[in-house]
């Protein structure tokens, strides 16, 4: 039996937590969790198979779509072994080497979309600057190159956060406070100082997500000012149309990020159910909406998940 007070260093495993203060309610979660992980991977696989199928779509914007699909899909996996384990069977125990694993591919795909984010914004600059020569610009080597790069950027700087971790002794609680392991949270746990854990990640978040944050703002101010440069209104909305989509994927991935980040720094006072969804909520949420909101907003990928749908129909 785990001991939750334990006085001897480096814990074999930790205790993962469903919904704080009321573990006999976990059951509760199993359906709604399990809709939300169906939802997430059907949206994600549909997006992908309508750009695969229709060669119409086999230009640059729904690329770059593709490869924010699959980092979305990589989100949802990485955290669904621990959900389901806690919320569906009842078993809150992670190994720590698990839990290690676990928490280094959250946070890389977690970065890499942020990063693909960024590719988007450069994406619809071009596209509305430049539409001459958008295809010749962003060719599928080029976007492919794009991409190694985002995920070879949060592959190399979530690296060194497993070993930070692991030179750390845990001599008190093995208790997390969520269903999934993340730094901050195995961190808080440590006996040791953790200075520079804290100082290498507040570095990671200010050059990454930060940074990222500038450039879309910045592209997005380029993206205004070429907008607005359009004699027509009818071709300035039509432009300020194609970066509809794009920008709520912005909001759903930074306004919760950036509200767990300040609920984890200074709402320590608030009741733990609040840190618990506001941080479900950055990881469940973009994967699950993002391919409904391009599947409303961009009229190819809508018409052809009508097409597919009625086609079912007809069959059947």
């Amino acid at each position: 039996m785990l001991n939750f007070n334990a006085s001897h260093t480096n814990h074999h495993s930790f205790l993962l937590t469903g919904i704080p203060g009321m573990p006999e309610k976990n059951s509760w979660m199993a359906f709604p969790l399990g809709l939300l992980y169906t939802l997430t991977l059907l949206g994600n696989g549909t997006i992908l198979s309508i750009i695969k199928m229709d060669s119409s779509l086999h230009e640059p914007m729904y690329y770059f779509l593709s490869i924010l699909a699959l980092t979305d899909v990589g989100l949802c996996v990485s955290t669904l072994p621990t959900m389901l384990s806690i919320f569906w069977f009842n078993a809150p125990e992670i190994p720590f080497d698990d839990c290690i694993t676990q928490m280094f591919f959250i946070h890389v795909f977690g970065i890499t979309e942020s990063g693909v984010l960024v590719s988007m914004a450069f994406d619809r600059f071009v596209a509305i600057r430049d539409p001459l020569r958008y295809a010749s610009i962003l060719t599928s080597g080029v976007i492919g190159k794009i991409g190694v790069a985002v995920l070879a950027r949060a592959i190399c700087v979530v690296f060194p956060v497993p070993f930070f971790i692991k030179r750390l002794p845990f001599c008190h609680s093995n208790v997390l406070s969520h269903s999934y392991c993340l730094h901050q949270d195995i961190m808080r746990l440590a006996c040791a100082s953790t200075r520079v854990n804290s100082l290498y990640g507040l570095i990671v978040v200010i050059f990454t997500l930060g940074l990222d944050v500038l450039i879309i703002l910045f592209s997005y101010i380029l993206i205004l000012k070429t907008v607005l440069g359009i004699a027509s209104w009818a071709e300035r909305l039509k432009a300020f149309n194609t970066c509809l989509s794009h920008i709520c994927a912005l909001l759903l991935l930074y306004i919760p990020f950036i509200g767990a980040t300040m609920i984890h720094r200074f709402g320590k006072h608030l009741s733990p159910i609040v840190h618990t969804l506001m941080a479900n909520v950055y990881l469940l949420l973009p994967p699950v909406l993002n391919p409904i909101i391009y599947s409303i907003k961009t009229k190819q990928i809508r018409k052809r998940i009508v097409q597919i749908f009625f086609r079912r129909q007809g069959r059947a």
